[in-house]
């Protein structure tokens, strides 16, 4: 199974194309901002605008009704990952360097943000990088070190689960260097892009009810390229993730079982994905200093904002 699906990247990395069946038709790559110095995250809003981060220390609001980027929060503890809980609070993955808060972060309904945890063990996290949630609110937490001189109190790079009562578990995923997460639409599993130095590979784990995990299997190999960066999920299951460089960075679109199933080229290298629009079908994708958005043919999930 695991040399059919190393051969399988392989394929699509060598020779990707645009995929006209995850694209709606007639649609094309539509560039919203280009004035960020390094866009991430993604995350909808109730009243239907995009969340992104610009790690040069903002979080930036777009609008699809006017277009308009606005600043949502400046600074920001370089946030990274974004994501709303079942309760339409924000979840921030704040990183290192200078100004960065190296802390998951929750910003309440009524605009107060506090921290939901810093560290494991009266350890600082090293630099939480991005966040998913399961339905009963616990959040998820990926913790590399990519950028930062601050010194490093964790000699461990790891995924956390922060459950609601403040408690900080740490989970065993094998990922050496974890980076974008999701979780799948039935809750079931945990998918987790390692892009450690000597492999660059999305992990599938069996989520349990009570949120541990159980052992790690590689889902996509993404052999010497760029792994990946961030993913979500569609309402079927499928996955999109960001990964790749040149003529072969873009959003890759993988089966629940690690097929390739499609692929949407970027002109800049690819970070995070979000669905966004009234249907869901609209893929906002945050790629070097730039917003894009494109039509497709897939529905995203959410558990925020309900439908």
């Amino acid at each position: 199974m695991f040399s059919t699906l190393l051969t399988l990247a392989f394929a699509i990395l060598a020779a990707p194309e645009t995929s006209s069946s995850v694209v709606a038709p007639g649609a094309t790559l539509e560039k919203l901002w280009d004035q960020g110095s390094f866009t991430e995250g993604g995350a909808l809003a109730q009243d239907g605008a995009i969340l992104f981060s610009d790690i040069g220390d903002r979080i930036m609001r777009f609008d699809p009704a006017t277009k308009a980027v606005t600043a949502f929060r400046d600074p920001s503890g370089r946030a990274n990952g974004l994501i709303f809980d079942p309760q339409g609070r924000l979840i921030v993955a704040e990183g290192a360097n200078t100004g960065g808060g190296r802390r998951v972060s929750i910003t309440e309904r009524d605009g107060k943000i506090r921290t939901l945890a810093d560290g494991y063990e009266g350890k600082r996290f090293n630099s939480p990088n991005d966040v998913a949630v399961d339905r009963k609110g616990r959040v998820y937490v990926s913790d590399p070190r990519y950028v930062g001189d601050e010194p490093r109190e964790l000699d461990f790079e790891a995924v956390f689960r922060i459950d609601p009562d403040g408690r900080v578990v740490r989970l065993e995923t094998t990922a050496s260097k974890p980076n974008g997460l999701a979780i799948s639409p039935d809750g079931k599993t945990l998918y987790v892009a390692d892009t450690g130095p000597t492999r660059r590979v999305l992990l599938a784990l069996e989520l349990g009810e009570d949120g541990s995990v159980g052992p790690a299997r590689v889902l996509f190999d993404f052999g010497d390229g760029r792994g990946i960066d961030g993913l979500t999920v569609t309402t079927d299951g499928r996955l999109v993730v960001t990964a790749g460089n040149g003529p072969k960075g873009g959003a890759y679109v993988l089966t629940p079982d690690g097929k390739p199933a499609g692929f949407i080229p970027t002109p800049e290298a690819p970070s995070n994905v979000e669905f966004g629009g009234p249907d869901r079908k609209t893929l906002y994708i945050t790629a070097g200093k730039s917003l894009y958005r494109i039509e497709t043919t897939m529905v995203g999930h959410h558990l925020w904002p309900p439908r």
